[in-house]
This record gives structure tokens, C-alpha cells and sequence, in this order.
């Protein structure tokens, strides 16, 4: 008889998977909006998404009825032909961005290494990218070496040649690492994995400024901060920059697993049939869940309400920190990615913290080795909220 257990079935899980994961010893069944069901019956408030990727929630009812409808019609025939779910996607990505071509993959990682590609093919003989400390792009060989984070490097040595990175915040010193061989610069406008940090606003005006003196490509890997996630469809919009190239995917098809590189017509050139390819990319079912989320986010008031509810989270939690200054010291982000960022004594005690509040049925993450980060639904409500801070507030006050 098979286990129902949340113990149970995750020993039968243990005994057949590799162990690249590190899990809660819960085993989700069920997810209806923000929130989440356990095989015993727990529920969970959720305030991480999927890590953003559910950006309508679990089992949105557009979503659902669109990926039920395209089950029925088509699921896969491969990009040797034409399909029409694909085609309405990228023209929603167009019609709604700088961009003018779209390139559709199954991940973040798969359009960070398009993205990688792409400038590589258009740089001619240049072949260099500079990314930043502090950041993730992927876990690929390629996507790996791009991000500035050792731990992720570690065992998977020699990294694959041509990635450097600067300093988080300094223009300076990276201007004086481009050289002739540099093709593009890659960057998040807000740093996620490594630890909610936004990169300032002159900084990355700086940025624009060195890739059009450098005759450099501006990458942007918009797959945690895209789609709706800072109160904008594209963080990009709030900064009063356009990159070059944009990476998408987390929220795109709110679950079911897409990835996007959107350029410039000019740009997009330098990829000629059999350059780059995809089997399973823009997927008739995966497209279809991805255009009805974004019409979903593009609906009047849908992003402005982001915005409001991200501005009310992020006053919440200032008040934590105020009430707890031994833990923490302030609140940082855009929209609904933001960040408890916390003390040393706090840091020492990041994943008790997420632990607890795991345990007490609400989940959350700790990133960076320096902040909580909470990514709820968009659609959270602030009674929601209200309520992953009332039990945020009991954790805190235990430690």
C-alpha cells in the first residue's frame, strides 16, 4: 500500500532521487491561491511562490482553463512548424517591451544561456561578460561561471572561459575590466538569490552609459524580478534603462516551465537557423499558460495593486525591524520581492528562523546568507500579509 504520510512518502522520494535538494519534511498535495496543503491535511500561507514563480497563485482559474483547453488541442509538435499559442506569446512580449524578437526556452537558465549565445555570436571575435558579485544566473556550466557566487562554482571546476565579475556597485572598476575582447555586460536590476539587493538606479544608467561608448550588449535577467513581480510587467520600466537583451521565465507561465530572451530586430540578426534551437521551447501547453498570465497582469489596476501591496509589505516589515533591531535592520526591495535584511546575531539564526516559520505554517526563504525574502502571489491580499507578519513577529520574538 502506498504511503500518504508526509514521513512516508518522502522516505519512498529519498530512496530514488539524487540528493540535490535539501527538503522540508512536507510533501505539498494541493495549492489554491497563497496557499498550500500538505499530504496530512497542514495548510501553509505562502510567501515564496514557487520562488516567484507562482506569480497568479496556485491553480489560477485563467491558467488552468487554458492549459486544460491546449491539453485537449495540441501538446507538442516541435519548432519545425508554426504553432499559435507561441506566436500570441511573443507578441505579447513585443507589443509590451523594447523588444521587437523573442527567442522562447524551458528556464531561466536555458534564456540566461541563449542570452550568453547571442552575444557571443553578434561580438564576432569578442566573446567576454562581465556579471557581478552577488549574482545568479543559472545553474548550467555556462550560467554558472556568469554568476558571481563561488559556492555554486565550487567542484565544477575549470570554469568555462570568458566571465568576470565586478564589484556589486562599483562603475569604476568595472569599466576598467572591459576590454577588447568584452562583448556584453550582464546584470539583475535586483540581485535575488544573492540577498534582495537592488542595484542603484545611476548605477545602472552607468551601465547603459559604458555599453554604448564600449559598443557593448546590456544583458538583463529579469527572471525573478520580470512579469509583474516589482509592480512594473519589467523592473526595466521603473529604472529609466532599456538593456540590449532580456531574460525571462519563473512567473511566465505561472508554474508550468518556459524561459524567454527578448532583443532588438538588429541584435536578434546574429542568430541564423541551426545557431541556437530548443525541442521542447515555447511548448503549445506552456505557451498557452504564459498568455493567459500575462493577460491576467495586464489587466487595468492588476500591476498598481502590486505595487500598493508592496509598498504596505515593506512598511510592515520596517516596523519588525524597529521592534527587533537585535535581528534586523530594515526592509529593501521593489514591489513584492523584498527583503528583512538582518544583523550578524540575525544572520546566525536566518534558517532557524525560516524553520520556525515552516514549522508554524508559513513559508518563506533566507538568501544571500543575509536577508529573509519573501516573494508572496501577486495576488496576495493584505490580510494575508497581515498575517505572515503576525507570525514573523511571534518567530522573532522567540529568538
Amino acid at each position: 500500500m502506498m504511503g500518504k504520510t508526509n514521513k512516508e512518502i518522502a522516505a519512498r522520494s529519498d530512496q530514488v532521487f539524487i540528493g540535490t535538494y535539501s527538503r522540508y519534511p512536507a510533501v505539498m498535495v494541493k495549492g489554491a491561491g497563497c496557499r498550500l496543503t500538505d499530504a496530512e491535511g497542514k495548510e501553509y500561507l505562502d510567501f515564496l511562490a514557487g520562488i516567484a514563480v507562482c506569480g497568479l497563485g496556485h491553480c489560477h482559474p485563467a491558467v488552468t482553463a487554458a492549459i486544460c483547453h491546449q491539453a485537449c488541442v495540441l501538446v507538442h509538435v516541435s519548432n519545425l512548424y508554426y504553432t499559435e499559442p507561441q506566436t500570441e506569446l511573443a507578441e505579447l512580449l513585443t507589443a509590451h517591451s523594447f523588444a521587437d524578437r523573442v527567442f522562447l526556452a524551458n528556464s531561466g537558465a536555458e534564456a540566461n544561456e541563449a542570452a550568453i549565445k547571442l552575444a557571443r555570436i553578434w561580438g564576432g571575435e569578442r566573446y567576454g561578460i562581465i556579471s557581478l558579485a552577488g549574482s545568479f544566473h543559472g545553474r548550467t556550466l555556462a550560467t554558472v561561471a556568469a554568476t558571481g557566487q563561488a559556492k555554486f562554482q565550487k567542484g565544477f571546476e575549470p570554469m568555462p572561459e570568458g566571465f568576470s565579475h565586478a564589484p556589486f556597485g562599483d562603475l569604476t572598476v568595472l569599466e576598467a575590466m572591459i576590454t577588447d575582447q568584452t562583448c556584453a555586460i550582464l546584470c539583475e536590476p535586483l540581485q535575488g538569490e544573492g540577498g534582495v539587493r537592488p542595484l542603484d538606479r545611476d548605477y545602472l544608467q552607468g551601465l547603459r552609459a559604458l555599453c554604448d561608448k564600449h559598443d557593448l550588449l546590456l544583458i538583463f535577467d529579469e527572471i525573478q524580478t520580470g512579469m509583474g513581480r516589482t509592480g512594473t510587467l519589467f523592473a526595466y520600466e521603473q529604472l529609466g534603462v532599456e538593456p540590449d537583451i532580456m531574460t525571462l521565465a519563473k512567473a511566465l507561465g505561472n508554474g508550468l516551465p518556459i524561459g524567454a530572451m527578448v532583443t532588438r530586430k538588429g541584435i536578434a540578426a546574429a542568430f541564423t537557423p541551426g545557431t541556437h534551437a530548443s525541442t521542447f521551447g515555447g511548448n503549445p501547453v506552456a505557451s498557452a499558460a504564459a498568455v493567459a498570465t500575462m493577460k491576467v497582469m495586464l489587466a487595468d489596476g492588476f500591476l498598481a495593486e502590486v505595487r500598493e501591496k508592496g509598498n504596505y509589505l515593506h512598511e510592515q516589515l520596517q516596523v519588525l525591524a524597529s521592534r527587533f533591531p537585535a535581528l534586523a535592520t530594515g526592509a529593501r526591495g521593489l514591489g513584492l520581492i523584498q527583503g528583512l535584511v538582518l544583523t550578524e546575531a540575525g544572520v546566525e539564526n536566518g534558517g532557524v528562523i525560516v524553520t520556525r516559520m515552516f514549522e508554524k505554517g508559513c513559508l518563506i526563504n533566507f538568501a544571500g546568507n543575509v536577508a529573509l525574502r519573501f516573494l508572496p502571489p501577486l495576488i496576495v491580499s493584505r490580510e494575508e500579509i497581515d498575517q505572515m507578519i503576525q507570525i514573523l513577529t511571534e518567530v522573532l520574538g522567540e529568538m
